[in-house]
């Protein structure tokens, strides 16, 4: 049940597509920092002394996709499919979106990047918060995404919404010209969180945020698949080898973290 893009960016950039399901098929090749990996087996490049980053493993998690970044399993993405479950009714409660939005403490003449914005659940309430003078810039890598994104700023005359396509390794985001970066339900989905959130720090300006939500790994009570969760120990480890230092995590939602980093100065 995750949402990418909002888990997929939906609600993962949508990220991302790191396989299976509905979503992507992981009979591609996966790159990796010091080496390659060919049909699922990683072979390290003959200069290469360093472990490579990612992982593949036959045996894992049914909702994973078998390959492992910091001992973390990346979790399926969620399909095109899941743009009726982004929008469902049902995330008001569950999700308490305005908490969310109010969280990030936005401000006219801002740019925020909703990176795997989905069907732009978050982009278009993140919108009127930074004016006519601010951008969001709605990031996404599947097609039907990007033309949901499109037809609803149209629709909504948000002339602030930028539309991006990304990639499964770069967000395609101008570099140090954003101020905060928000990732809905999409960063446990990534398949190559290393490169693509070395690229949001690029991104960033000197002080800029990264802001996650995710489900609390935590806590066995919430009802989801635990590869669909994260811990913010493991946010903090994987965002510290990134060059990004922990601000504060919020606990105040009903099943999520909200969890803040951002760029040194």
């Amino acid at each position: 049940m995750v949402h990418l893009t909002r888990c997929t960016l939906a609600s993962a950039f949508v990220a991302i597509g790191a396989v299976a399901g509905a979503s992507h098929s992981s009979s591609q090749p996966h790159a990796v920092l010091y080496g390659v990996s060919v049909h699922g087996i990683v072979v390290q490049s003959p200069d290469s002394t360093a472990p490579p980053r990612y992982e593949t493993r036959a045996n894992h998690d049914p909702n994973g996709t078998g390959k492992f970044y910091m001992g973390r399993e990346i979790a399926q993405v969620l399909g095109t499919g899941g743009i009726e479950w982004l929008d469902r009714r049902e995330r008001e409660e569950e999700e308490h979106p305005a908490e969310v939005v109010a969280s990030l403490d936005l401000h006219p003449g801002e740019v925020v990047a909703d990176l795997g914005a989905g069907s732009g659940y978050f982009t278009f309430r993140i919108a009127p918060k930074i004016g006519k003078t601010g951008t969001v810039m709605a990031v996404e890598v599947q097609q039907a995404m990007l033309d949901t994104l499109r037809t609803r700023a149209a629709a909504l005359k948000a002339t602030n919404v930028k539309v991006v396509q990304g990639t499964e390794t770069d967000p395609h985001l101008p570099a140090a010209a954003v101020d905060l970066v928000l990732v809905v339900d999409v960063y446990h989905e990534l398949a190559y969180p290393f490169e693509v959130m070395t690229k949001v720090r690029q991104a960033l300006k000197p002080g800029g945020r990264v802001v996650f939500v995710e489900y609390r790994k935590e806590d066995p009570a919430v009802p989801i698949k635990e590869v669909h969760k994260m811990s913010v120990e493991q946010l903090e480890k994987e965002m510290t080898v990134v060059g990004l230092v922990r601000v504060r995590a919020v606990e105040t939602l009903p099943l999520q973290h909200i969890v803040i980093f951002r760029k040194p100065n």
